[in-house]
């Protein structure tokens, strides 16, 4: 997988949209149209501030199903996406949370979406949704069957999660790859807004060996330059966040301050 094809930019920034709470879930209020809103404010603020691409997420649903959402939540994310790709001429992702990737790549596929985010894809995770067991064999064969190109960008150790057995970093980014045949790999900290170590996403780079690794949490302006080192792209939403706090609004300015650190980041790498 080439970054470039997708994004045009080598360490592309991509913001995440987070949307308020869908139909069927606990906090739903009620209003579609409120939900869809925030996420076109939420996607112009990132195209305003430098992003390089957005991926959308159904957040707010919390507490998640560990397998197939609701119906409704498939349509609501269909329409807010395909409202998300006549607003801004990014590339766009899905990830139903918490682990819906056959969702993801139907909505992605039906409306030429670029990728998709999977949390789990191989081996066996316990999380605060109970053990959720990776699905590569049911997911690449549906891809298949759709006659679809969407990239599958996939979590390794993914956050709020442990796994079952004890798999070093190495192996669990080799049999991601080899064996879940991810097009890219993302690399977290344990938790939303807690970033990877440098040392990680280094081993995880090596174990790679040119398939792309994305820091999957925690990165900042301030960050941001060390943490690039290792990884080719970020995917970002706490830090960009209005004072950093997870439920306020995507600032614009604070965007452009993290694409402009990814910049200075590629200028100094560039200099001999």
């Amino acid at each position: 997988m080439d970054l470039n094809q997708i994004f045009k930019t080598p360490n592309p920034v991509i913001g995440v949209v987070h949307l308020w709470p869908l139909p069927t879930s606990p906090r739903w209020g009620g209003s579609l149209k409120a939900v869809i809103d925030r996420a076109e404010q939420e996607a112009t603020a990132l195209a305003a501030g430098g992003a390089h691409g957005l991926i959308v997420e159904n957040f707010f649903d919390a507490p998640f199903t560990k397998g197939q959402v609701d119906p409704a939540v498939v349509s609501a994310m269909t329409l807010i996406v395909q409202r998300l790709m006549t607003l801004v001429a990014l590339p766009i992702g899905i990830n139903v949370l918490r682990n819906d990737a056959r969702s993801a790549i139907a909505i992605a596929s039906c409306l030429k979406a670029q990728f998709i985010r999977v949390n789990v894809l191989t081996g066996v995770m316990a999380t605060d949704q109970g053990l959720i067991e990776g699905e590569a064999h049911h997911l690449l064969r549906y891809r298949r069957e759709l006659g679809s190109d969407v990239k599958i960008l996939a979590d390794v150790l993914v956050k709020h999660a442990q796994p079952l057995g004890a798999p070093d970093l190495t192996t669990a980014v080799q049999e991601t790859i080899e064996r879940g045949l991810a097009d890219g790999i993302i690399i977290s900290g344990l938790a939303t807004g807690t970033p990877p170590s440098l040392e990680e996403l280094q081993l995880a780079s090596a174990a790679a060996q040119g398939t792309p690794v994305l820091i999957g949490s925690g990165a900042n302006w301030e960050n941001i330059g060390t943490l690039m080192q290792a990884a080719d792209g970020a995917i970002v939403s706490s830090s960009l966040k209005r004072h950093g706090q997870i439920e306020q609004p995507i600032d614009p300015i604070r965007v452009s301050q993290f694409v402009e650190a990814v910049r200075r980041f590629q200028q100094a790498k560039a200099e001999p």
